[in-house]
């Protein structure tokens, strides 16, 4: 049981299907019965996530009869279904619907997300717009390209670095417990401006491509980050843990800083976090 690089198109092409004949349809066409919470009013799932989902995992289990496959929707039924993804061979996580709340409100900023994970490293990442009908992919090693619809390929690159005064990005700080909470919502005003699609899929898309800066995310669900942190290295960028350290497929806590690069990272988690009313605190 081996994945190679010559498997991103089936890939590629098997998040398009979910999303041609799964999500679309529904989109702006749910009825009552087709929108339930999870854990709150903000945290919902719809029929287009949970049958593109069981579309992608029959796929997956056809051609990869052995390989891990973690699915959002199923590990929300069933938590343990994450264990062992750290060692797994071959493992698929997806994200059938990134940016559910979106869709279920009928706005077009949602994607399906694919990540693949080798021995507990992630090596290639899809998302998917079904909207905008492209792919932005990265795989290990081979830089990050949007492919688009009409079958070029465009590399990315992240933003050149900047001072922080001149950044944009997205803080997820209502995630956060006191202090931190107050604390990163206050000092995001030292960043340019902020933005917040309540969508990864997109968020990682704007980052990639060079025309957002950072993000910082305190929930780390690998469905959500696997497959953007790849894409977003692999055009140049950074990324680790709050307390510096690398960030892998196991986790599921302690957070996520986003940026351009090293540099920029250490400046972000410095001024992000420093007491209010500070310049800077102590760097992690």
């Amino acid at each position: 049981m081996t994945f190679d690089d010559n498997a991103i198109d089936w890939l590629a092409s098997l998040l398009a299907e979910a999303a041609d004949t799964e999500i679309m349809p529904r989109f702006r066409r749910l009825g009552e019965g087709d929108i339930r919470q999870k854990t709150s009013a903000a945290d919902l799932v719809t029929e287009a996530d949970v049958n593109a989902e069981r579309l992608i995992t029959a796929r997956l289990r056809q051609r990869y009869p052995e390989a891990m496959v973690v699915g959002e929707e199923a590990c929300s039924d069933n938590p343990a279904l994450l264990d062992g993804l750290g060692d797994a061979d071959l493992a698929f996580v997806i994200d059938p619907v990134d940016g559910t709340f979106n869709f279920a409100s009928g706005v077009p900023l949602f994607g399906v997300m694919l990540g693949v994970v080798v021995k507990g490293e992630t090596v290639a990442g899809i998302i998917h717009d079904p909207v905008g009908k492209d792919w932005l992919i990265g795989a290990k090693g081979a830089g990050s390209h949007i492919r688009h619809a009409h079958g070029t390929l465009e590399r990315v690159q992240v933003a050149a670095s900047a001072p922080i005064s001149e950044m944009t990005g997205a803080v997820s700080w209502q995630y956060m417990a006191e202090p931190d909470r107050t604390r990163l919502a206050c000092n995001q005003t030292k960043t340019l401006s902020q933005f917040n699609y309540r969508c990864a899929a997109h968020e990682y898309r704007l980052l990639a491509s060079g025309h957002g800066h950072f993000v910082v995310y305190n929930k780390l669900m690998p469905w959500d980050h696997l497959a953007g942190v790849l894409i977003h290295a692999e055009a140049g960028g950074h990324a680790a843990r709050f307390d510096g350290t690398a960030y892998l497929p196991s986790h599921v806590g302690g957070g996520l800083l986003v940026a351009p690069d090293r540099e920029s990272w250490q400046e972000l988690r410095r001024e992000l976090w420093a007491e209010i009313g500070s310049t800077s605190a102590a760097s992690a």
